[in-house]
């Protein structure tokens, strides 16, 4: 086997806080909890596709489920007059609703902004995954890609690498990119990690893409 490791769980405790934080006095609820967190994530993975979304964080206590989806694009989400996050937040409750709980939490939506998405390693990649998916030479799209994040004041460093049939080739192959420094192995090394697929009619093409921001040190 190999000693990969995500770079968002190596430094869980260290830089980086749980996606998922529970507040509750009942331990015997930890199934059920899973459940709803894993079925929301899914849901909303799929729900959001294609609007930039960087995070999704859940909070709850007994009685609240905070769901917090953080953008760069948070109009696109909330909708005229606050439209599309009612029904983000009616299609929750429906999904909440096929899992037959004891008592169905009351759930709170917040959306937060992401100030420089060029620097966010998941927007970069659902960037990559759409340009691929309107048939753009991947080279091209690894190359202009890189140049924007690497135009950022505090990136130190970015890793793209594409994986599968790379322009509708027979044969899949693995493309990579870097410029400047990405160091795995520093606990301290603020580094961004991301997942995407691209779906193309041959088939998909995965994309990974790691984000350098330098070290942080304690006050």
């Amino acid at each position: 086997m190999t000693h990969n490791v995500h770079p968002y769980a190596h430094r869980l405790g260290i830089l980086r806080d749980w996606k998922s934080r529970w507040f509750t006095a009942d331990k015997k609820k930890y199934r059920e909890s899973l459940k709803v967190d894993t079925k929301v994530r899914e849901f909303l993975v799929k729900r959001l596709r294609g609007m930039y979304v960087s995070s999704i964080e859940i909070e709850r206590n007994d009685k609240v489920l905070r769901v917090i989806l953080k953008t760069s694009r948070p109009g696109l989400i909330i909708g005229r007059n606050g439209e599309g996050s009612t029904k983000i937040k009616a299609d929750i409750e429906k999904v909440l609703k096929k899992i037959k709980l004891e008592e169905t939490p009351e759930i709170k939506l917040d959306v937060e902004e992401v100030r420089s998405p060029e620097s966010n390693a998941a927007i970069v990649s659902q960037m990559i995954a759409e340009a691929l998916e309107k048939r753009m030479p991947f080279r091209r799209v690894l190359k202009q890609t890189v140049e924007k994040v690497m135009a950022n004041r505090d990136v130190k460093g970015v890793r793209v690498a594409v994986s599968g049939r790379l322009g509708g080739a027979d044969m899949s192959r693995k493309e990579e990119i870097k410029r400047g420094r990405i160091p795995l192995q520093t606990f301290r090394a603020d580094i961004d990690f991301s997942k995407e697929a691209a779906y193309l009619p041959y088939g998909a093409i995965g994309i990974k893409v790691w984000i350098y921001k330098g070290d942080i040190f304690e006050e």
